[in-house]
């Protein structure tokens, strides 16, 4: 029996993470899911948030702007638009970010309301993770 597994992060500009772990926890569209070796196949829906990973008996965490997992064999993909480690994380621009989602919530005519909650979301959770460091 395999005791750990692949985890690869994807995005488009990079390969963010590549590495043999433990378990991890991944942020799916419906709640928390974790991942231990040995996982049926499948594929989630993730949403922006904390994927955790235990590697070697040490616990880390990135960012993931959402996208998809797939667990297939020894390996989990995780491709998302943006993942990055906590101390990769600008928190200046994240507030940045969340005061402009929020001047477009306030303004409310003629926006795209769920992009304008997705964006603060997203900056939030920036902020937040990088404040765990």
């Amino acid at each position: 029996m395999a005791a750990n597994f692949t985890l690869r992060v994807i995005t488009p500009s990079s390969i963010a993470l590549d590495t043999t772990v433990d378990s991890v926890k991944v942020p799916a569209l419906d709640g928390s899911m974790g991942i231990l070796p040995r996982h049926a196949a499948m594929v989630t829906a993730l949403d922006a948030g904390e994927l955790d990973f235990v590697s070697g008996g040490k616990s880390e965490t990135l960012f993931i702007s959402g996208g998809f997992a797939e667990v297939r064999g020894a390996t989990v993909r995780v491709v998302a638009d943006a993942a990055e480690r906590p101390a990769e994380i600008d928190v200046e621009r994240a507030g940045k970010a969340a005061e402009r989602a929020k001047d477009r919530l306030r303004k409310g005519k003629g926006i795209d309301v769920l992009r304008a909650n997705a964006a603060l979301r997203r900056a939030i959770m920036r902020k937040r993770l990088a404040g765990k460091r």
